[in-house]
């Protein structure tokens, strides 16, 4: 198989993520039609619009195998991975901060994103090697000393059997950083910690296609993404992500170290 061609993959990400966009704005304030996968869990018309318009894209321009978040796709090593909105409850509830979520991973590594947030009117993006924009703005992450750090999390509300081990980080998260926020849209929190409005992102149990696209573009902002151990590929397994500038990021390991439980 020959090198993927990044550049054309990016664009091919922008147009797909674009494309999702325009549905999910359109569809904001209306009445969709909308139900619960699971306990907090939702799932909208706009949603499943959002991804068949994305993986008919994608299939067509770039020959590559697609998984959305909604309808899924068989396994790959190489292919996109797709949140068509993300931040549904977000989105129901009325709340701006959503995003449409468009990643490539080669070989199991994240390597081109697409992130672009609709009803915010923005676009970030990146590819291996090429650098990290919003908009064709460079990004990077933010040099503030972690003391003065305000870092985004997410709540592991549906999972209810990691809150003792997310509450221990987040009490010592609280106290070692000066704030945090939680929007309630990872690939956004991801695309802000690259942009250096956030000093950091932690959150548990996410998607692959929460993350992928966003990944790829803190790292190419000049940040770090591992999972809570440090690990700098299984992030996008597990779904436990530590992403931040470098020094914010050392920190966040020695809080996840310092808070395991050893009993």
């Amino acid at each position: 198989m020959s090198p993927l061609d990044y550049h054309d993959l990016l664009a091919c990400a922008d147009r797909a993520a674009r494309a999702g966009g325009d549905i999910v704005r359109r569809s904001f304030g209306s009445h969709l039609a909308v139900r619960e996968k699971s306990p907090g869990d939702w799932v909208s018309e706009a949603d499943l619009a959002s991804e068949h318009t994305i993986r008919e894209l994608l299939t067509r321009d770039s020959g590559l195998p697609v998984y959305g978040e909604e309808a899924g796709g068989d396994d790959f090593d190489t292919g996109w991975l797709v949140d068509p909105l993300d931040g549904t409850a977000n989105f129901v509830h009325g709340f701006d901060a959503v995003g449409v979520s468009v990643g490539l991973i080669e070989d199991g590594v994240p390597v081109v994103g697409v992130v672009h947030a609709p009803l915010l009117d923005r676009t970030f993006c990146a590819a291996r090697g090429v650098g990290a924009f919003r908009d064709e703005r460079p990004l990077h992450v933010s040099a503030r000393a972690p003391e003065q750090a305000i870092v985004a999390t997410g709540f592991p509300f549906r999972r209810k059997e990691l809150l003792p081990v997310y509450e221990r980080v987040l009490a010592a998260a609280l106290r070692g950083f000066e704030d945090l926020r939680r929007a309630g849209a990872a690939s956004l929190d991801l695309c802000w910690t690259a942009e250096g409005v956030f000093d950091g992102f932690f959150e548990l149990r996410l998607g692959p296609w929460d993350v992928a696209a966003g990944g790829v573009i803190v790292r190419e902002a000049g940040g770090v993404v591992t999972d809570w151990d440090g690990d700098d590929r299984d992030w996008l397994r597990s779904g436990n992500v530590l992403a931040a500038p470098p020094a914010v990021h050392e920190v966040l390991i020695e809080i996840v170290a310092a808070t395991a439980d050893t009993t």
